[in-house]
């Protein structure tokens, strides 16, 4: 009797100037009976490590001779960003497309990342389902975005589990802001234009593995795999806030150092024109901003980076939905 199957494929991505190939490894899990494929990612990002011990751990935890159907993992979907610990490719690589998830679905003619993207999305157009681990700041609280209006996808982002569910409009229904931060080419947006229900859990914190963002990311796997009837068992039951993402965020006006407001803490409900924090400038202490809430919703990220120039993300809030 079949007990399932665990292969690693190393592939190549795109090739430096120096010729050397920038490469990856897949993981393909096949269960023992026919079932979905889940394709899954992480480290788009590559200071964005929790996603990449996310997979590792849930290798370890995943019981294969249980599995129906395949899972195809990613683990350091770009190997250059994450050998850089950075969020972006320098200009030296592609001063035309620095972030990959801007790209998808990518072109195998096209510049670094995008020939990256391409590569993958050989793999990922394939699948039944996609989730693209994130890992955000490390002043944001976990949760998991998906499409307005996609109702696969959200219940996907419902079964992977995290305390708040944001829709996203896209499209004609976006934002001016969306189009011009070049929001069409993330992995997301191109696979539901395929037909791919798609999740996007942003996990928390970077450059650092946090033991409760890594567990929040196991558990959603796992419990994506039971919904999908590729692991037996139930979805855990949990407490969810839906709520829509926006493009609005409270930025800085000025640049100077932002001293948050100390008993805010992300998951918090807020109201409009609750004060958040004050930007000052730092050698004559004069106040230059006093930071406030624009709308009623949950605060889920919140900077504690303090040194910030014009336009900088100070605070998130979204607008709640249902709870």
């Amino acid at each position: 009797m079949s007990t399932g199957s665990h292969t690693i494929e190393e592939v190549t991505l795109a090739r430096l100037p120096s010729g050397v190939d920038l490469s990856t490894a897949i993981h393909r899990y096949h269960g023992a009976e026919d079932g979905p494929t889940l394709y899954v990612q992480a480290a788009q990002h590559g200071r964005e490590i929790n996603g990449t011990e996310t997979l590792r751990r849930f290798h370890d935890r995943l019981p294969l001779e249980e599995l129906r159907g395949t899972i195809v993992a990613v683990p350091v979907a770009n190997p250059l960003t994450f050998d850089l610990v950075s969020y972006i490719t320098p200009e030296e690589f592609d001063s035309v497309n620095p972030n990959m998830n801007r790209v998808w679905p990518g072109d195998d003619e096209g510049s670094l990342h995008q020939r990256m993207a391409a590569r993958l999305w050989e793999e990922s157009k394939e699948a039944d389902v996609i989730i693209d681990l994130h890992t955000g700041s490390p002043d944001m609280l976990p949760h998991v975005v998906f499409r307005e209006g996609d109702e696969a996808a959200r219940d996907l982002a419902e079964a992977f589990g995290t305390g708040l569910l944001l829709s996203e409009e896209a499209d004609d229904d976006a934002a001016d802001e969306w189009h011009r931060r070049g929001f069409a080419g993330k992995l997301r947006v191109a696979a539901a234009e395929h037909g791919i229900p798609t999740i996007t859990p942003e996990l928390a914190y970077n450059k650092q593995i946090l033991e409760d963002a890594v567990e929040i990311g196991v558990d959603g796997l796992l419990d994506v795999c039971r919904y999908l009837d590729m692991l037996p068992g139930e979805v855990s039951d949990r407490d969810q806030t839906l709520a829509r993402n926006h493009l609005g965020q409270v930025t800085a006006t000025e640049a100077g150092l932002f001293h948050p407001d100390p008993s805010l803490e992300v998951g918090q409900e807020i109201e409009a024109g609750k004060w958040l924090g004050t930007v000052y400038e730092p050698t004559t202490y004069e106040p230059l901003q006093e930071a406030t809430a624009d709308r009623d919703g949950i605060l889920y990220a919140l900077t504690q980076e303090s040194t910030v120039v014009g336009g900088d993300q100070l605070a998130s809030v979204a607008l709640i939905r249902e709870e």
